[in-house]
């Protein structure tokens, strides 16, 4: 069977594309090398932070239509997938990012508050802050219930006629003039149009198609903690918001993490981990080490958190392009392909609407959002 449309990788990028496409009347095929839902990439697990509070004003700005269009979801799947729980910045008062992100919300006339480290202890007393530290708080921060995300919109795919298929590895991609052929171990298949959104594998097949950009991946780890004689309940998402540290100008490396949904401990982890050269040579084994690092440099904020047991941890991916910005583009020789990638541990949040930008640009060739920052040239010069 021929299709309009192929997507390569069934994450939650590629499940929002498959999504769109499929609702505007394509005929799509969405090919997954695993199982849809696997933990070996970037879009499992239980929670992901989603907020308006970001250093860079673009950002700020697709942050609402982001929020529109997950509404829209919730209400077409008939399911709540966006918990608002506020959302906390803190840091050191010269910390750069914290300073953008207090500058951008103001410009963009986002609400929010500002706090002293006294004002913050009264009132997010799950947490701990130095005197000499500043935080922004944020109503409309909140949490992505992750893997239900990506299943809604598999779910919606297949009620709009997309061809699902997983177990499905991809061995060679051939452009053609006006069309694509994707060969795979069981069948070669064929559409007009091409979208690769593999996540950490994406690399390697945009190469297949000749355009070769740094996308590094990175083996991240994150833990669940059980609060110490303290009550679960009492780091709820009802009661305890999403947090950022910033602490950019001392190690480079922020942190984050979220409150506890359904029991599942509250979460804590670091911006960031180690590079690997390719996916296939990432250990899955969580490190203890990496829990051990997470305790001890949170542990000032966060003090019952990090005393408590570790309920669970597992590995995540992220892929990092050289500016931590995405890429959503067009091929530059071949107008029929269509690229998401890099998105560099902070895109999960905006997947839904990168589902929207890519299926604008196979079905429009533009999309009315604004993706100036994403586009591949910067990386091509």
């Amino acid at each position: 069977m021929t299709y309009d449309t192929i997507v390569l990788g069934g994450g939650a990028m590629g499940s929002a594309t498959a999504y769109y496409l499929a609702k505007a009347g394509e005929r799509v095929l969405l090919l997954e090398q695993f199982t849809f839902g696997h933990s070996w990439g970037s879009s499992h697990g239980d929670s992901r932070i989603i907020r308006y509070s970001y250093n860079e004003p673009r950002y700020i700005e697709l942050a609402r239509s982001a929020y529109a269009l997950w509404s829209d979801l919730e209400n077409e799947i008939g399911e709540q997938l966006l918990i608002k729980t506020g959302g906390i910045d803190f840091g050191k008062p010269h910390e750069k990012t914290l300073i953008d992100t207090i500058n951008s919300v103001r410009l963009a006339g986002i609400s929010h508050e500002l706090f002293t480290a006294d004002e913050a202890n009264k009132r997010f007393t799950q947490f701990h802050f130095d005197n000499d530290m500043q935080v922004l708080y944020q109503a409309d921060s909140g949490m992505l219930k992750a893997s239900e995300c990506v299943q809604a919109h598999l779910r919606l795919a297949g009620k709009y006629g997309a061809v699902l298929v997983e177990k499905m590895p991809v061995n060679q991609i051939d452009i053609h003039a006006d069309s694509v052929t994707v060969q795979t171990p069981d069948a070669n298949y064929t559409a007009s149009r091409l979208v690769v959104t593999a996540g950490a594998w994406a690399g390697r097949l945009l190469a297949e198609t000749g355009v070769h950009v740094s996308l590094q991946p990175l083996r991240c780890q994150v833990g669940y903690f059980n609060p110490k004689d303290e009550p679960l309940a009492h780091y709820d998402k009802s009661l305890m918001p999403v947090y950022i540290w910033h602490r950019n100008n001392d190690i480079n490396q922020a942190m984050y993490g979220l409150p506890s949904l359904n029991g599942s401990g509250v979460k804590a982890a670091f911006h960031g981990g180690g590079k690997v050269a390719h996916p296939s040579e990432v250990d899955y084994t969580p490190s203890t080490e990496t829990i051990d690092t997470i305790r001890q440099t949170l542990s000032p904020h966060l003090p019952r958190v990090m005393a408590g047991d570790l309920m669970a941890t597992y590995i995540c991916l992220y892929t990092m392009t050289t500016d931590e910005d995405f890429i959503i583009d067009h091929h530059p020789q071949h107008s029929h392909v269509v690229f998401g990638a890099g998105f560099s541990g902070h895109g999960f949040k905006f997947s839904t609407l990168i589902g929207k930008m890519l299926s604008d640009l196979v079905l429009d060739g533009q999309t009315p959002y604004n993706t100036e920052l994403f586009k591949l040239a910067r990386f091509m010069k």
